[in-house]
């Protein structure tokens, strides 16, 4: 398994520049690469109250629309991060796109200062099966939540993906989160962050990849970077043969899994239990 990194920069607010670089990402990959992760709403950058509007998209758009054709054209998967306009709200949304279509839609659920006023949070966490694998996508702060890779893990979750658009002076947080929230739940973890300036940030890179023994696989360092990462899929098996949190483990989560006729399943988060 194959899993590039696209480290790169976005400009906020810039959609049609954002879009081209993703395209041009795509189109830069090598024949050996089976799903290419970008960082957090890396189509829009991060918006403001006043310009969400125009920036926010529909996932049966164009701009997703011609990811999709980018995703069959060059036969792989897409994870990617945008602005998402919905039954009119707006969502920070990473999608998952196949050569087959759209596997993943997630919604942000924790709100970080710059998502507050600008987008709703979401309500679930859910994942899906991609080649084989129980796949599921947190964003930027999210992770800073153990409950959140948890409740992927309850749904059996074997690779987490995270797009992430943490800046100065906070980098450190999420490079120690990430290694926490894969070894604790056996999983594989993909943090790709944004670099780079924007919104009088700067984002600091440092994507990485850790398994579910939680070593470092890769990592990057603080400039633009595409980087081709080969997972050993037999660590899943070989990490759980021991002991297994997710079986072992006696507290649980204040929320519900829920599958619907098509067999999709989610993790419904219980408002209730928020504080």
């Amino acid at each position: 398994m194959h899993i590039e990194l696209a480290q790169l920069p976005c400009e906020d607010g810039n959609l049609k520049a954002n879009l081209a670089n993703a395209l041009q990402a795509v189109a830069r990959t090598g024949n050996a690469t089976d799903l290419i992760v970008f960082p957090e709403t890396f189509l829009s950058g991060f918006p403001t109250p006043e310009n969400v509007a125009s920036l926010a998209q529909p996932l049966d758009g164009a701009v997703v629309g011609l990811l999709q054709g980018a995703a069959r054209e060059h036969k792989l998967s897409i994870a990617i991060g945008l602005a998402e306009v919905r039954d009119g709200r707006f969502f920070n949304t990473t999608i998952l796109l196949t050569p087959d279509g759209l596997a993943m839609a997630y919604r942000k659920v924790h709100m970080w200062a710059s998502d507050q006023g600008v987008f709703s949070p979401g309500d679930r966490i859910e994942c899906c099966d991609w080649r084989g694998l129980q796949v599921g996508s947190l964003i930027c702060y999210d992770i800073e939540f153990p409950e959140s890779a948890r409740a992927l893990a309850a749904l059996g979750a074997e690779l987490l993906l995270v797009t992430d658009g943490n800046m100065d002076p906070y980098g450190p947080v999420h490079r120690r989160a990430i290694v926490a929230r894969a070894m604790e739940n056996q999983m594989f973890a993909v943090l790709v962050n944004r670099c780079g300036e924007g919104a009088g940030h700067q984002f600091p890179g440092q994507s990485v990849v850790v398994d579910p023994f939680g070593e470092i696989v890769a990592e990057c360092g603080a400039g633009p970077e595409q980087r081709v990462v080969e997972l050993d899929m037999t660590l899943l098996s070989r990490s759980r043969s021991q002991y297994d949190y997710r079986r072992e483990r006696r507290i649980g989560l204040g929320g519900a899994i829920r599958q619907d006729d098509q067999g999709h399943r989610w993790f419904e988060i219980d408002s209730t239990e928020a504080h």
